[in-house]
């Protein structure tokens, strides 16, 4: 696969420096341009960021120079893959400009993930619905750029468990309940006189955005729209005083019955990506863990490098059929490694800026399914 340069919006946030511990070592993609805001367009990255993650800073990243958060569509210097860590209000702005510009958007934001021509995509699941893009008019007008989106951190997590059992057994209902954990707010987050020894039972549109991404990722691309899977989902969402790990406990109601091995069977064949040799997919996309006490964050956050999800406590419900207990690791494959795999399938699909073919509406199906 040959190395594209890609850039990052959005650079010295909590995600964005998830990018770049991602891609620093990237076999696919090399980092040449990293953007912000005003206030630190124009700084050494080493001088604007206040790095927070568990490994160094890279040296080379730590040199780089901001620039404006602007396209510049008319400069070789901005690369035409773009990996976006924007707040939402920010995102609505920008990323349609970078995507006029010819630049394939790349986005952990919230800000288009349920307009009707933007694939939401977790590759194990819906690799299918990236032909989507194909609709949207920069790509129509020859532009070639885009948006493509992830979902809600705690989307990602549930879905890959959900995927397999829609696949197999069909999901009629379902009401889960999230701990999450506050890096997903965000640096500096949460103040620590609000969550230390505390839970916080509202998370400003979380729960909404459960309620509907789960739907258009389960739902089937028809070739023209998502037709979305009519499943009923309640949710409540909390933050607690955890710093990575979002935990969700979860009651669902099945179309058909299904026996506990049948579940089990379906948690550990779910193994869609393995062949295709993606940097960034997980052997194991869900791992049960048969301990009566576990997933826990501190013990499971890191599964599968972060991008696997850890189920646990299955057994049967007394309101609808079964529940269970899920964790995924909220700024790895909640975030930033999200956005890495989609660009890593939108590449071998060829559909990244200077490959699209118009042609390519099964394209998805077939990555997943071969």
């Amino acid at each position: 696969m040959e190395r594209r340069k890609v850039g990052i919006l959005g650079a010295t946030g909590t995600v964005g420096q998830r990018f770049i511990q991602l891609l620093e070592s990237h076999p696919w993609f090399e980092i040449t341009w990293l953007a912000a805001s005003e206030r630190s367009a124009g700084k050494r990255y080493a001088d604007a960021c206040r790095w927070k993650l568990d490994t160094p800073m890279p040296a080379r990243i730590a040199e780089m120079v901001l620039q404006p958060n602007t396209p510049a569509a008319n400069t070789e210097e901005v690369p035409r893959i773009i990996f976006a860590a924007l707040d939402s209000d920010v995102a609505k702005e920008l990323e349609p400009a970078f995507a006029e510009a010819g630049c394939a958007v790349i986005s952990n934001s919230s800000a288009f993930r349920m307009t009707e021509d933007v694939p939401l995509v977790i590759p194990e699941v819906n690799a299918d619905h990236l032909p989507l893009l194909l609709q949207q008019t920069s790509v129509k007008n020859g532009k070639g750029g885009y948006i493509v989106t992830n979902p809600n951190c705690c989307a990602i997590g549930l879905v890959l468990a959900l995927a397999p059992l829609q696949e197999r057994f069909g999901i009629e209902a379902m009401f889960v309940s999230t701990m999450q954990a506050v890096s997903g707010a965000g640096y500096p987050g949460v103040p620590s006189l609000d969550i230390l020894g505390n839970v916080v039972p509202f998370i400003k549109n979380e729960e909404e955005k459960l309620q509907e991404e789960v739907n258009k990722l389960l739902g089937s691309f028809n070739g023209a729209a998502i037709d979305m899977l009519p499943a009923k989902v309640s949710a409540h969402c909390n933050r607690v005083a955890v710093i990575d790990g979002h935990t969700e406990c979860v009651s669902i109601k099945f179309t058909k019955p299904a026996t506990r091995e049948e579940i089990l069977a379906a948690w550990s064949e779910f193994q869609p990506l393995t062949q295709h040799h993606l940097p960034s997919a997980p052997e194991h996309p869900v791992i049960f863990n048969e301990a009566i006490d576990r997933p826990q964050p501190r013990l499971d956050v890191n599964a599968g490098k972060g991008m696997s999800t850890t189920v646990g406590r299955l057994r049967e419900c007394s309101l609808f059929d079964w529940k269970f207990v899920l964790l995924s690791h909220n700024t790895v494959r909640g975030a930033a490694g999200a956005a890495v795999l989609n660009a890593e399938v939108l590449a071998k699909m060829d559909l990244l800026p200077g490959q699209i073919k118009h042609t390519q509406t099964g394209a998805g199906r077939e990555l997943v399914s071969a």
